[in-house]
């Protein structure tokens, strides 16, 4: 086994965790100070700031200075690009300016309905964004999670390859909120897509029975694999919620955890590099999940970096 195994959670500035008291020491009040303590504690983190807003340069600068070398940031994409509603007053002001009258006073758009000058700009934003740490070689992937209404099929295909177009030198992962993508009939063909495109497979554990739960499949689909642990907690899957870490309000048992050390293992084989990104999001429950998980790996003998 030679790939880095990496553990990170996914953001480091939730107000759950940062409530707690359990994670941050008292003296570590600022969002500087925050990711700098994070950097010493774990490698890797997954950033969804830039899920609800474009990045800036600026920001992108920040987070190399706050971390140290060898520090990786998996980012996720924009809610524009994976056809979510996307919050015209989170648009930067340049891009709110482009707006057509047709569309003046909508809370939301989606992408399919944005005019062409709107996404080109957003897409600029965000890779220019992304760039500081692109540079400093502390971008791993640009994390693309689509909800549960994008169904297999040309229309969505098409799509992907517009991503690997955009992104340019930035590597992406893909997660899928539709079980039919994995379903028996369409699995071969979307792993297969994903990998002639060098997309990274999002490996998921989450709760099962719902249209939007994809099996617990472990599949790499080129030299860099990726889990994310979004918990258990079937009563809150789908349920309106306020906030994500209702959604996410789990705390994993040991066993459960201990389902995934042979998959990661052979992740770990057939790979140079395994991000391990844990989604549980109330209180400490993302730290306290990935010191679960650490425990497990290292008594199977995996390697962590």
């Amino acid at each position: 086994m030679t790939a880095r195994v990496l553990l990170g959670t996914a953001s480091w500035t939730d107000k759950p965790l940062i409530d707690s008291g359990r994670f941050y020491p008292p003296d570590v009040k600022t969002p500087e100070a925050r990711l700098r303590y994070y950097a010493t504690r774990y490698p890797l983190v997954e950033a969804d700031s830039t899920y609800y807003g474009l990045p800036t340069v600026d920001l992108g600068r920040s987070w190399v200075e706050r971390t140290p070398d060898g520090f990786t940031f998996d980012v996720k994409a924009y809610a524009l690009f994976t056809n979510h509603p996307t919050a015209v007053a989170r648009l930067p002001k340049e891009i709110q300016a482009q707006i057509p009258r047709t569309l003046a006073g909508k809370k939301n758009i989606y992408r399919e309905d944005a005019p062409l000058i709107i996404v080109n700009s957003c897409w600029r934003w965000f890779v220019d964004g992304l760039y500081p740490l692109h540079e400093a070689g502390k971008l791993g992937v640009v994390v693309f999670q689509f909800p549960k209404w994008v169904f297999p099929g040309d229309h969505a295909r098409r799509y992907f390859h517009e991503i690997r177009d955009r992104l340019g030198p930035y590597r992406a992962a893909v997660e899928f909120r539709n079980n039919t993508w994995l379903a028996p009939s369409e699995r071969e063909t979307t792993l297969n897509m994903l990998g002639d495109l060098d997309f990274s497979y999002i490996c998921v554990d989450e709760p099962q029975g719902f249209q939007s739960s994809v099996p617990p499949i472990a599949a790499a689909t080129n030299k860099l694999a990726y889990v994310r642990f979004h918990g258990r907690n079937a009563a809150m899957w789908e349920a309106k919620t306020k906030t994500s870490s209702e959604r996410f309000d789990y705390y994993y048992k040991p066993e459960e955890l201990a389902e995934w050390v042979a998959p990661i293992r052979q992740l770990a084989f057939e790979t140079d590099a395994v991000h391990l990104i844990m989604n549980t999001n109330n209180h400490d429950q993302g730290p306290a999940n990935l010191e679960v998980l650490r425990d497990e790996l290292l008594g199977a003998g995996v390697t962590i970096a």
